[in-house]
């Protein structure tokens, strides 16, 4: 019998790519569908909705009632709802013994001024994500519980076309030159949305109370990204910087978060899970890839 995985945010960016992920290694996906047109687009993906959001406390214990794990990639960017939902979830989960994936950010972790980070550094999280370590802890201490729980922080997700780098497409495309916050020196670790999905998969069988990081293994300068969009976009590596002053007036604690420089290793993932990022580079999908289209 094939393994149900409930999903949440599976009609989002990052969870559309889990999802298909899933249904690749064999897995049923059930999926929380908002509206009409989400539970279309996830049933043309074959994942079978369930009406709902993370607001419904009832429907999500039904969810994970008829699933063997749990994947929460779904947010509302709002602590305190989050939190109420992964408590609904944890209480159907508890002493199951299923796995349950909880998705963070390695905005949580704050600049690591040039030294690479691990699992082990502290949090200091951005403005933007500081009720996020809260919620981390809440699902980590969960195996305690008979859960096996694992956080992963992405690092910025590219690929397909989406996420925060096609800000530097759009830009470009509509301005000229590719428009990014600050000096554009920092660093973010990259990590390409199905590299990132392939990660899930093998998560599914982690160990209580695991913590991973998720980046490949460049370290680009956001000016050198953003030229990289520029010439995908036809503007021959145009680029603008965008005063980080200027910037908070118009994104407030996102613009922060945009400036932060890291480094991180996602080594441990690479060695208990044989995690190996196969994509092409983030450069060279922004010169010629999926946002040229």
């Amino acid at each position: 019998m094939q393994p149900n995985i409930f999903l949440t945010g599976a009609t989002g960016y990052i969870g559309g790519a889990i999802a298909d992920a899933l249904i690749a290694s064999g897995r049923v996906v059930i999926g929380l569908a908002r509206s009409d047109e989400a539970r279309t687009k996830l049933q043309s993906k074959g994942v079978f909705p369930i009406a709902g959001d993370l607001t419904a406390p009832a429907v999500l214990a039904q969810a994970v009632a008829a699933s063997d794990g749990v994947i929460h990639a779904g947010t509302t960017n709002n602590g305190a709802i989050d939190e109420e939902a992964i408590r609904a979830i944890q209480g159907a989960l508890a002493g199951s013994g299923k796995p349950f994936i909880y998705t963070s950010g390695i905005w949580v972790i704050g600049d690591t001024g040039g030294k690479v980070a691990d699992e082990t550094w502290p949090v200091n999280p951005a403005a933007l994500v500081a009720w996020r370590p809260r919620v981390e802890e809440l699902v980590l201490q969960a195996a305690a519980q008979g859960i096996r729980t694992v956080v992963i922080r992405p690092g910025v997700v590219y690929g397909r076309g989406g996420g925060i780098l096609r800000d530097f497409v759009n830009s470009a495309r509509e301005t000229g030159a590719a428009r990014y916050v600050g000096t554009g020196e920092n660093r973010w670790p990259v990590v390409h949305v199905e590299d990132l999905a392939d990660l899930y998969v093998r998560a599914l069988n982690c160990p209580p109370a695991t913590l991973l990081f998720a980046a490949d293994a460049t370290s680009f300068r956001v000016r050198e990204i953003a030229e990289a969009a520029s010439r995908g976009a036809g503007r021959d590596g145009r680029t603008e910087a965008w005063p980080l002053e200027d910037a908070r007036r118009t994104l407030g604690a996102y613009a922060d978060a945009l400036v932060l420089d890291q480094l991180i290793s996602s080594d441990k993932a690479r060695t208990t899970l044989g995690w190996r990022p196969r994509s092409p580079s983030v450069l060279d999908d922004l010169r010629a890839g999926s946002y040229t289209k």
